[in-house]
């Protein structure tokens, strides 16, 4: 599966993007047909604390997946996005 990482407004340092990596990998082992899947990671432009913005566009078979979610930190906003993205392949396999 390829991987693109996209980020607007900041640099995403070598640990994060292994984390990164090392958590969209796993989603490969809910359903083998992801083809593609961009992340988008962008800081909101608001005084909240909850202000990391992680999207992950998914493609898939005749489909895109998307889920995006904010938090405190990058870290926590990708694992909330993959907990997501799991449980909608897992159903997407459920349904082909």
């Amino acid at each position: 599966m390829k991987i693109t990482v996209h980020s607007s407004g900041l640099t995403p340092h070598e640990p994060l993007e292994e984390f990164l990596t090392k958590k969209i990998n796993k989603l490969g082992t809910f359903y083998d047909k992801i083809m593609e899947c961009e992340v988008h990671l962008k800081m909101e432009n608001t005084s909240a604390k909850e202000n990391k913005t992680a999207e992950i566009v998914l493609t898939v078979p005749r489909d895109h997946i998307v889920v995006k979610k904010t938090s405190t930190s990058f870290e926590e906003s990708i694992d909330l996005c993959v907990e997501t993205a799991k449980k909608l392949l897992i159903k997407k396999k459920e349904t082909a």
